[in-house]
């Protein structure tokens, strides 16, 4: 088993492509055969397993999610950080926190459209800390 955590940088709402990072944590593992399982530690922000060829895919998932949970809703209790704070834990609770993928050959085992993403629900920059595992 092998463990590391991963920074990621956003600057600000949308999608950011892990697999680079997560291949670099399993070239590291020395592990070729098994799991690689990514744990977000925030709670305004998640991960994804999505389509990686059309852009255009995570535009309608941010448009559908917008929606969906709105900024700003005045009957939202919780808003210390800004009218995104509230709506970010809610998306965050509609998505996940984890996720598990299989590793093929010392890479991510994805299909040929998927790929691993942090979206971030939060309107301004963050450091978003991943406890990566790879058994």
């Amino acid at each position: 088993m092998f463990r590391t955590e991963i920074t990621v940088s956003t600057s600000g709402r949308g999608f950011y492509s892990l697999d680079e990072a997560l291949n670099a944590a399993i070239s590291q593992s020395g592990i070729s055969e098994g799991l690689c399982h990514v744990f977000l530690r925030h709670t305004s922000a998640s991960l994804v397993v999505t389509e990686n060829a059309d852009p255009d895919v995570r535009l309608d998932l941010a448009h559908f999610m917008s929606r969906l949970v709105p900024d700003g809703e005045r009957h939202y209790r919780h808003h210390m950080e800004g009218p995104d704070d509230m709506p970010a834990h809610i998306r965050s609770v509609l998505t996940q926190a984890e996720t598990t993928v299989p590793v093929q050959s010392g890479v991510l085992g994805l299909g040929t459209w998927q790929s691993v993403f942090l979206w971030e629900h939060r309107l301004h920059s963050h450091q978003r800390r991943l406890l990566v595992t790879v058994f």
